[in-house]
């Protein structure tokens, strides 16, 4: 009987927690026999993204960061966000140049590029770290976190630009580096000048290919593939010089090659606004939509299937006390690679709800879905997007909460469930607060937070599960600009600050062949 290392054990659960492995299997073999229940244990590193923001003269973006207070006590480690490589490397600089020269060269290109740009960490567990930039060309940011600070680190991007094309509050909390990213509601309409940002963090290129679907199918490119995003490097495309097709909805598709990067769509539309679309959830049979205000006078759906079959899903709204379908919009036809829409209008009539969508036959076909969301009438509308989102499951946290214009949705599409919600310290002084609130299956709870006592500053929100089924959240930011009230949503996602395990302690022996 051969048997594996108790060392080689000890060290493949640290990689577990490390990279998130789940299962070990020895060599030859199915699967781990006479195993017990595997463990769950932090992440000992977390790695986000921040897009680079508006490059209007008149936009203030304000990071917030945080890492909520753990429940072991844990200490030790770091989070931060730097600038990512504002200049390309001078792969052409003469090789006989000495050492000295060439430190004191990449000494200067660091100190450029990091000029006047916000850098931002963290210091305590549970207290939010904020920094403020208005320079236009402020770069995307790049961050880790390692030890106690990695567990649920979240980062916040908060963009106000006044005036002008480009009005609006952009919104969004940075993501996660990944090889693959769905993004229905984006356009290439003659009104739209959307953006997709590709954010490579680590130290080689990545090479990352866009596919783009309308209401037809795949829309043709010669320049969507193959794009090299240099190492630490964040490179933005234009989706309409992308094709040459102009089409109200579209869905765009980003993957690697190699490498991995951050991906997200900036959306400003001509008398709208703008704001950030992030990634759907990924494709699944029943897509949860949750956060549209109650004051929503226009909600447009755009579903995709990017599987081999149509999809034809239940469009239910779960409002207030009820779920019930939008009048002659109970169902939606989605043809595969086809990118599908309808406009649900006013759908939330005055109250706070949320979207599920649910197969409406035999089949699960897997789909990705995103609301675009507008609020107000004439010069003063404004508009944001709302992804399909996972539940928060074991713990979820948005940063930059304010004293004013925080709003939380909680949406139970099961059955009933408790959740708490922690309001972290304020990043200038306060002392955090707890609530707990339970949610009626089928509905859409809206809350205005309780902020921490003695708020200065801004602070983060903490769900998480307490009982009963799972919960999607997402939360508003409303800010007042000149008679606008201009808003973001940002959806809460497990944060995946655990990981699960195998124990040391299972009987990993193999039989000889």
């Amino acid at each position: 009987m051969k048997s594996i290392p108790k060392s080689l054990i000890a060290g493949v659960v640290a990689l577990a927690a490390v990279t998130g492995l789940a299962a070990l299997t020895a060599p030859g073999d199915g699967g781990v026999t006479g195993a017990k229940a595997a463990a769950r244990l932090p992440v000992e590193r977390s790695s986000l993204l921040c897009p680079a923001p508006s490059s209007s003269d008149l936009a203030e973006t304000t990071y917030t960061s945080v890492t909520p207070a753990g429940k072991d006590g844990a200490k030790g480690g770091a989070a931060e966000l730097e600038p990512a490589q504002a200049l390309p490397v001078d792969e052409d600089a003469p090789a006989d140049e000495d050492a000295a020269k060439d430190g004191k060269k990449d000494d200067e290109e660091k100190e450029k590029a990091a000029d006047g740009k916000p850098v931002v960490s963290l210091k305590e567990l549970g207290e939010p770290v904020t920094a403020d930039t208005a320079k236009a060309d402020a770069p995307a940011l790049i961050g880790t976190a390692t030890g106690a600070f990695a567990p649920g680190w979240a980062a916040q991007q908060t963009t106000t630009t006044a005036a002008g094309g480009a009005r609006g509050l952009l919104g969004v909390s940075c993501t996660a580096p990944d090889t693959d990213f769905w993004f229905p509601g984006a356009s290439t309409a003659k009104d739209r000048q959307d953006y997709v940002h590709l954010t490579n963090p680590d130290d080689t290129a990545a090479v990352a290919d866009i596919e783009l679907y309308d209401a037809d199918g795949p829309l043709d490119s010669e320049v969507a593939e193959g794009i090299t995003v240099p190492a630490r490097s964040s490179v933005p495309m234009l989706i309409s010089t992308l094709t040459g097709e102009q089409a109200e909805n579209v869905t765009v598709h980003v993957t690697t090659r190699t490498g991995r990067v951050g991906a997200v769509v900036s959306s400003a539309e001509d008398g709208v606004g703008s704001d950030w679309l992030s990634a759907s959830a990924d494709p699944a049979g029943t897509q949860v939509l949750p956060g549209i205000p109650a004051d929503a006078t226009s909600v447009r759906l755009v579903a995709f299937a990017p599987g081999d079959d149509d999809a034809d899903v239940k469009v239910q709204l779960l409002g207030k006390s009820t779920t019930f379908s939008p009048a002659g919009n109970a169902t939606l036809h989605i043809k595969s690679r086809m990118t599908a829409s309808v406009d649900l209008k006013d759908v939330t009539r005055g109250e706070p709800g949320s979207i599920r969508l649910s197969p409406a036959g035999g089949g699960a076909t897997p789909v990705v879905a995103a609301l675009r969301v507008v609020r107000g009438t004439g010069a003063k509308q404004e508009v944001a997007f709302i992804p399909a989102t996972g539940p928060v499951g074991e713990r979820s946290t948005v940063a930059d909460n304010r004293a004013k214009g925080s709003v939380l949705s909680l949406t139970a599409p099961g059955a009933t469930a408790e959740v708490k919600v922690t309001a972290s310290a304020g990043s200038e002084g306060g002392e955090p607060s707890v609530k707990t609130y339970t949610v009626k299956g089928g509905t859409t709870l809206e809350v205005t937070p309780e902020p921490p006592a003695g708020l200065k500053g801004g602070y983060a929100l903490t769900v998480e599960t307490e009982s009963g089924g799972p919960v999607h959240a997402a939360r508003t930011l409303e800010v007042k600009e000149s008679g606008i009230g201009m808003f973001t949503v940002q959806t809460l996602p497990d944060d995946g600050g655990t990981v699960e395990v195998p124990s040391a302690e299972q009987d990993l022996s193999v039989l000889d062949d």
